[in-house]
């Protein structure tokens, strides 16, 4: 058992600002807040924005002013992932000494011309599984591209990577116990020029960092946890429970996003609804 397990259950919630909140963000707090309350434990809020193109302050603002109006109540100060890109260059300083890293200069239209060329692409977290174009640059090549300037990201050696970690497992309280098999998601981006970290790497540091037991999300993550548990492997990090919960869905079977445009919390307030009205519509 974890230490932090031992401690108590802490949950979490860590929407990004990148647009207000609607049914399927509530869904989620809600599952992970209960948890933590049944459990006599801690829920802790975080706020993801490395993507500082989109995070707005009036979208963080608006989730603060929503789980508010659900009645959740948070503990300690809320953590900005914006704010703590030291913790995440060590982490990728130390998977770089144990040669785990490699830049790669890959357009996304180079990586999806090589995709499209191949029968049948496996795809991974991220979609389809990177094929691997410059995981064998040599060192001087490398050197040679980087001095140039050319862009890269940074992407994880997941076969050597899975090598060095050995055979791992998380526990899922849907699934039990889950053999991870990172290898399928191919080498994962861990950061890029303009954003000096990723969801993977992010995410799977700061789970360690506030000291979660268990990870409720939904069920649409499940798939991304097998490089989570890999990276807590390599990293000497934490590893909490997983409970992935299933999506809350439109009419026509969609999962909410933003990216859908899906009816907002804000909307549904000034519509007249009641935080009762919004339990019932995802059945909580």
């Amino acid at each position: 058992m974890n230490a932090t397990a031992e401690r108590g259950v802490v949950t979490r919630f860590a929407p990004s600002p990148t647009g207000y909140m609607h049914l399927g963000h509530a869904y989620s707090a809600l599952k992970s807040y209960r948890e933590a309350q049944a459990a006599g434990g801690r829920f802790i809020l975080r706020i993801e924005d490395i993507d500082r193109s989109r995070a707005r302050d009036e979208f963080e603002a608006a989730i603060f002013e929503d789980l508010a109006w659900l009645g959740i109540e948070w503990e300690g100060a809320v953590r900005r992932q914006s704010e703590h890109y030291d913790d995440y260059a060590a982490a990728l300083g130390e998977l770089a000494r144990h040669d785990l890293l490699y830049p790669c200069f890959c357009t996304r239209k180079a990586i999806r011309d090589e995709v499209e060329q191949a029968d049948a692409a496996p795809h991974g977290p991220d979609g389809p599984v990177y094929p691997g174009l410059c995981r064998e640059l040599t060192r001087d090549e490398q050197n040679r591209r980087t001095r140039a300037g050319e862009a890269f990201a940074l992407r994880l050696n997941v076969a050597r990577a899975a090598e060095q970690a050995g055979p791992l497992f998380w526990t899922d309280r849907k699934r039990g116990r889950v053999e991870a098999t990172p290898e399928a998601a191919g080498d994962v981006v861990l950061a890029r020029k303009d954003v000096p970290t990723s969801y993977h790497l992010a995410v799977t540091l700061d789970d360690h960092l506030q000291g979660l037991s268990l990870v409720t999300r939904g069920e649409d993550l499940f798939e991304a946890t097998h490089i989570h548990r890999l990276l807590q492997a390599l990293l000497g990090l934490n590893t909490p429970d997983y409970h992935h919960h299933g999506l809350i869905t439109d009419d026509e079977g969609r999962r909410l996003a933003k990216r859908n445009r899906a009816v907002t919390l804000r909307t549904l307030r000034k519509a007249g609804k009641t935080p009762e009205q919004i339990l019932a519509m995802i059945g909580l």
